[in-house]
């Protein structure tokens, strides 16, 4: 039964695994999104108490 053969398998998931975490991951760390986000102000928002018409 040549599946209970690790030899292959394991090798091709060494080799996944070090495509992954060498390639991949350091291409999705590097992204930058295009609208960097502006810091808003710390001054609480000035709200009106409502004048209900009834």
């Amino acid at each position: 039964m040549p599946q209970l053969n690790p030899s292959p398998w394991f090798s091709i998931l060494l080799f996944s695994w070090l495509v992954f975490l060498v390639i991949v991951v350091p291409k999705t760390m590097n992204h930058t999104f295009p609208n960097e986000p502006t810091p808003q102000s710390t001054q609480a928002p000035k709200t009106d108490p409502w004048s209900w018409p009834w």
